[in-house]
């Protein structure tokens, strides 16, 4: 079953759950008056938010995607991404440079969580913490 929440200008919803999955719409910075860092951190909370509101947190994170307007300001978002989450605990990301140069936007970004392993109880993550590299799919 699909569900859909939070719909937005009636042509997306915020956040759709297929299979316990969390699938999240872009999430841009509510006061663009901030730089880098303070709308990365307002992302972040939002993200919290949205997470707590579908019963899942930020260690239940699967993947993510940032399009960033001036890859030069990317250190500042990594540096309060890495913050946001448990040591360890990142999720697959990719970071995208994106020409928003003339838009106060600075950091669009998507998110898949799993919602049942939050539900468990699986702090974890799903990592296990070993090292795990490609190799072993070889």
């Amino acid at each position: 079953m699909i569900k859909r929440t939070l719909p937005y200008a009636g042509m997306l919803h915020e956040v759709v759950e297929h299979n316990g999955v969390l699938y999240l719409a872009g999430i841009v910075s509510e006061d663009l008056s901030l730089d880098m860092k303070g709308q990365a951190e307002d992302c972040m909370r939002q993200l919290r938010t949205l997470l707590a509101a579908h019963g899942s947190d930020m260690n239940h994170v699967l993947q993510a995607t940032i399009y960033i307007a001036d890859l030069a300001e990317k250190p500042a978002f990594d540096a309060v991404w890495k913050a946001s989450f448990a040591e360890g605990q990142w999720p697959a990301r990719a970071g995208i440079g994106a020409d928003r140069k003339r838009a106060a936007v600075q950091i669009d970004q998507h998110a898949v969580t799993d919602r049942r392993l939050a539900l468990r109880g699986d702090d974890t993550g799903g990592n296990s913490g070993d090292g795990l590299c490609l190799d072993r799919y070889r």
